[in-house]
């Protein structure tokens, strides 16, 4: 939808690691550069730890692209919780052999005759194996064994091990993984973006579906983005599709923080939702009711619903009638904002009752909104205390 209003010729935040989309931050540069020192050793293990969303995926899509086939033969596995002899036969099948009904030792076997056929080709074979968190030592030792095969002096296979932090903090700590530990040559823990690398972000990926400054990004964003993701870039992704979908619909030209912190509570609001258990939720015949109303309606039955501890009832009323009293008072303040701009960048005299009749009309929607929002404040303040009294009671 949004990326036929702003012209784009595809999605620019997508969720899936693309190469094409890859951005070279300052923690992403450094894991390149450990990466090619340890894939020019030709030996033991590289380590890219990192946050979940952190851009390891990519990352390695991107270093694929620049290795060479006829020089390079890359075998993948992603892991799931695997013993030893699992992990073997995973091994295996990654670099196309067919070990169905082998026992560990003939899948082993084939494992080292491919090596020594692609060594004898003049390729090396480099295994790459993503969320290493989920593995057990047993499979850990069983990829240092694989490690063991030589031709000569030399090495046959190298592997680079991907994972979130406690990967990381296994490998440190765990005493039998010591033979492991050593031999490690590289390794690198990907940090979050820093706060000055995020308008270069979203600048370069918008440019790679041909941006072409619509929509304008106000440089007010960047901070709050920052801090709501942590610098993520799987999370800048997901507000930021958020975001344009957002200007789409409301036909904007401009991304701004208004916009932004709109997109920010929604999404708090469907994680609050994901995070509720259904026999909790509201009753369903009052989830079409706006929060104000709702409020109104226990407030006049003379009974109202105590605040429960749940997360269900009358609670989330009251939080869906805070969060749309300040989304309403969003919303107004930009229009306001919209309209201030017009009248000053507008060709008619200072003296002209046109501009004093809509100045007045700026007015009375600003008072309008105050005293809805203090009308429901009041509300959420009645109910409140008469629960509270009724709790204490």
């Amino acid at each position: 939808m949004f990326e036929e209003f702003y012209g784009f010729s595809e999605r620019p935040f997508q969720l899936t690691p693309d190469p094409a989309f890859y951005f070279e931050s300052v923690t992403h540069k450094k894991a390149l550069s450990y990466l090619g020192y340890g894939l020019n050793q030709g030996e033991g293990f590289v380590v890219i730890t990192g946050e979940v969303g952190s851009g390891k995926s990519t990352l390695v899509a991107h270093l694929k692209e620049k290795l060479e086939e006829d020089r390079m033969t890359v075998g993948e596995v992603v892991t799931s919780a695997l013993d030893g002899d699992e992990m073997v036969h995973v091994a295996a099948r990654s670099f196309g052999l067919d070990v169905a009904g082998q026992d560990k030792a003939g899948a082993l076997a084939a494992i080292e005759a491919f090596l020594h056929e692609e060594a004898r080709e003049g390729r090396r074979v480099l295994l790459i194996v993503d969320e290493s968190q989920n593995l057990s030592i047993g499979a850990l030792e069983e990829l240092r064994m694989l490690s063991n095969f030589q031709l000569g002096a030399h090495p046959l296979l190298q592997t680079l091990l991907l994972g979130q932090p406690e990967f990381r903090q296994l490998i440190a700590k765990s005493d039998e993984l010591e033979q492991l530990r050593q031999r490690i040559i590289a390794a690198h823990h990907l940090e979050p973006m820093q706060p000055g690398e995020i308008e270069p972000y979203l600048r370069h990926r918008l440019e790679r579906v041909g941006w072409d400054g619509n929509p304008e990004l106000d440089r007010a964003i960047f901070l709050p983005l920052h801090k709501a993701t942590g610098g993520i870039p799987r999370k800048i992704n997901q507000v930021m599709t958020r975001l344009l979908l957002l200007g789409a619909v409301e036909k904007q030209g401009v991304l701004d923080a208004d916009l932004l912190d709109a997109v920010l509570v929604e999404m708090q609001g469907d994680s609050a939702e994901e995070a509720t258990p259904e026999t909790q939720r509201p009753r369903p015949e009052r989830d079409n009711l706006p929060a104000a109303q709702a409020l109104a309606e226990a407030r006049n039955r003379g009974t109202p619903e105590p605040a429960r501890h749940d997360g269900g009832g009358l609670a989330e009323a009251q939080i869906q009638a805070i969060e749309q009293a300040f989304a309403d008072r969003d919303r107004a303040m930009k229009e306001l904002r919209r309209e201030i701009e017009t009248l000053r960048g507008g060709t008619q005299p200072e003296t002209s009752p046109d501009i004093g009749d809509r100045l007045a009309a700026i007015d009375a929607r600003l008072d309008e909104q105050e005293q809805s929002l203090r009308q429901v404040m009041s509300s959420l303040i009645e109910v409140l205390e008469t629960s509270g009294r009724r709790e204490a009671a």
